[in-house]
């Protein structure tokens, strides 16, 4: 069996799964970093040639100027990641093997010494890293997190439209309480879920360029009349697209970057309600699910159609939760001005990504073989006279009844409440109206939603 077979792969993300995550891969991977790295490091050069006391000695013009742009944009050769890897074999230091890449192209594009004397130029290798993984985090978000999490709300919201008029008993601490819908028991999630894909878009994503130890030790000993705390500012955040962070140490701080990673948790652990919720209500006969021919639920139960969608959806997004609570305790701690434990920590970004990723599509995929079960639902409600409880004592209250609660209490509380037996209560009432007397009497479990189906089809910013 070849090495390169995916059944021979550590991670199931690799394996089993790496089907699924094609969209992730040239992002978060380690052919992602290199290229991310391999653009900072182009733009840098193109912002220094921008500085007019530093020009002066550079020539950037023509065929040299086109390929530095290309590769700042990330136009990069297919190869570059490879021919990056063969140089780090003699280098044993990823950040140099991509200056010795930059050098090697640019010299055939016709690159002078001097130009050549300016790749990484009073870079520490940090500088590169954390703009590299600040374009990663970017673009993860943008192109892939945000438009999975979108979906997955989307479809959500389109049940809680379809379900918004479906009257369903309600359970609070595993006991049957007030009535609701369906439809607005989901628009509950996408809600939730909502609001956390708003704050990860909101989200800061912080980069610095200020060398070895944060201070532009080289840069001012170098070129002492150039402001490099403005081309700092510009470059991060003008030609990269992120937020300069002024005070730091050899690293970025990582502050931003375990929000961001604490934001999808959030998320996670939203979503893992759903999933246990739904999972609840397909056991109780709520929802079934659409089969697929071909498709076996048990080895030995055939039977069985299990939801297994929404359980995978739990597992995966509880591993990249986990990951996430260990960069909040890892990544913003470092010994002084630097230790490089965070690196490998760094480098499992993917993984937590990947996780999260795999839970949104198999909680995609199990929301879309939901289909409901009106007869299991009205069959339960039909069953639970007893949380009309509620609603008649609130009616005796608005009519001065001081020990509303007490009187429901007495002929309710741990027993079997029947129609008749809540009848009775009404009947006995001399406090209320006839009139309403006569809608309480009338009143189905079915018919005590409140504003629930109103709530389900909410349109909120």
């Amino acid at each position: 069996m070849s090495h390169s077979s995916p059944l021979l792969a550590i991670s199931p993300l690799d394996g089993r799964y790496a089907p699924k995550l094609e969209e992730l891969r040239p992002i978060a991977s380690e052919a992602g970093l290199i290229h991310y790295r391999i653009r900072d490091e182009a733009a840098w050069l193109l912002q220094l040639a921008k500085e007019p006391i530093i020009a002066g000695e550079l020539t950037v013009d023509g065929q040299l100027r086109q390929e530095l742009q290309n590769l700042s944009r990330g136009v990069i050769p297919s190869s570059a990641a490879e021919v990056v890897k063969k140089i780090e074999a003699t280098t044993n230091h990823d950040v140099k093997a991509v200056e010795y890449f930059l050098r090697d192209r640019l010299m055939e594009f016709g690159a002078n010494s001097k130009l050549l004397a300016h790749i990484h130029f009073a870079c520490t290798s940090e500088d590169i890293n954390n703009l590299a993984y600040g374009l990663m985090l970017k673009e993860t978000r943008d192109d892939v997190i945000v438009p999975s999490m979108d979906n997955v709300i989307q479809s959500i919201d389109q049940l809680a439209r379809d379900f918004a008029d479906i009257p369903m008993l309600s359970r609070t601490h595993g006991q049957t309480a007030s009535p609701t819908t369906v439809g607005k028991e989901l628009k509950v999630f996408s809600y939730r879920l909502k609001r956390q894909k708003d704050h990860l878009m909101n989200q800061r994503i912080d980069g610095k360029m200020s060398g070895a130890v944060g201070n532009y030790n080289a840069h001012v000993v170098a070129y002492p009349e150039v402001d490099w705390q403005a081309i700092a500012k510009e470059f991060v955040e003008r030609e990269l697209g992120l937020n300069h962070n002024p005070l730091t140490t050899q690293i970025e701080n990582h502050d931003g970057f375990v929000e961001y990673c604490d934001i999808i948790r959030r998320y996670n652990s939203v979503a893992i309600d759903l999933s246990r919720d739904i999972w609840g209500y397909i056991s109780l006969g709520y929802f079934k699910q659409k089969m697929k021919a071909g498709e076996v639920g048990s080895s030995t139960m055939p039977h069985k159609v299990n939801p297994i969608d929404f359980e995978n959806s739990e597992g995966n997004m509880g591993i990249s939760s986990s990951l996430s609570d260990h960069f909040a305790n890892k990544l913003p701690i470092s010994r002084w001005q630097r230790d490089l434990s965070d690196s490998t920590v760094l480098r499992t970004f993917g993984v937590l990504v990947g996780h999260h990723l795999l839970g949104q599509k198999s909680l995609l995929k199990g929301l879309a073989k939901l289909e409901i079960n009106r007869d299991s639902i009205s069959a339960d409600l039909d069953e639970s006279w007893e949380v009309l409880g509620e609603a008649i004592q609130t009616v005796m209250r608005r009519y001065g009844v001081s020990d509303a609660y007490e009187r429901l209490k007495a002929s309710t509380r741990g027993q079997a409440v029947t129609k008749d037996s809540l009848i009775g209560v009404i009947q006995d009432c001399v406090e209320i109206p006839a009139d309403q007397k006569k809608k309480l009497l009338g009143l189905k479990p079915s018919d005590y939603v409140g504003l629930a189906s109103g709530l389900a089809g909410l349109e909120l910013n």
